[in-house]
């Protein structure tokens, strides 16, 4: 299988090295460049990409509204969010809106192209370490939810759902959930199936961001 690429960002140079790095692999092609977020969001509904490869800066457009958008027009299309710093304060807005990711610019190529086929096969590229960082420093900007009623889709997951949601939440790993409610592991990846299905969630990263927005957890 191949993996579309569409790349957007508004540096040309930056479009053609990573369009260099993806024409070197044989499962992947990249099939589109934009320069903004309208040209993204254009783009991803006229070639429907497996993964697009979006900058958070651009003109116009942001890349966190083409984001919000291009999963709106293309659902089964991934986002990594491309960001200069690891603490951009646009990182946990990208991934709020449907991003499975996010990425640095300088990245080195081989771990590009591993969260690239992660992305494509499902999975979130933000490691729970990461993801806990991630949280940290962003703390600040996570709507704490005080002015708005919770979810009411907390209302289908069980009790253990709901602590299982929580550890995935505070950045857990599998490994620590398990040790943490001592259950197995593969029981923990059970209920965290079932987490998404139910609440109709992408990955492990949207299941943190519905954990805060929900206020299950409270950034303070």
């Amino acid at each position: 299988m191949t993996i579309r690429i569409l790349i957007a960002d508004d540096e040309a140079l930056l479009r053609m090295a990573f369009s260099t790095v993806l024409e070197a692999q044989p499962d992947m092609a990249p099939v589109g460049e934009a320069a903004d977020g309208a040209q993204a969001i254009r783009l991803a509904r006229e070639l429907r990409p497996d993964v697009v490869l979006m900058d958070v800066r651009m003109p116009g457009i942001d890349g966190i509204e083409a984001t919000r958008q291009v999963i709106r027009i293309s659902p089964q299309s991934r986002v990594l969010i491309l960001t200069t710093f690891d603490l951009d304060e646009y990182a946990f807005a990208g991934l709020s809106a449907g991003a499975s990711g996010f990425l640095l610019k300088n990245t080195r190529p081989e771990e590009l192209l591993t969260a690239i086929r992660s992305v494509a096969a499902g999975d979130a590229v933000v490691s729970p370490r990461v993801t806990r960082r991630l949280l940290e420093h962003l703390r600040p900007h996570i709507p704490d939810g005080s002015s708005a009623d919770p979810d009411d889709r907390l209302g289908r997951l069980s009790a253990r759902e709901r602590e299982v949601l929580v550890q995935v939440g505070c950045g857990l790993s599998n490994t620590e959930i398990a040790a943490a409610l001592y259950l197995a592991e593969a029981t923990v990846k059970s209920h965290l199936g079932r987490i998404l299905h139910k609440l109709e969630l992408r990955d492990r990263i949207q299941a943190v961001v519905f954990a805060y927005e929900s206020r299950l957890i409270h950034p303070a």
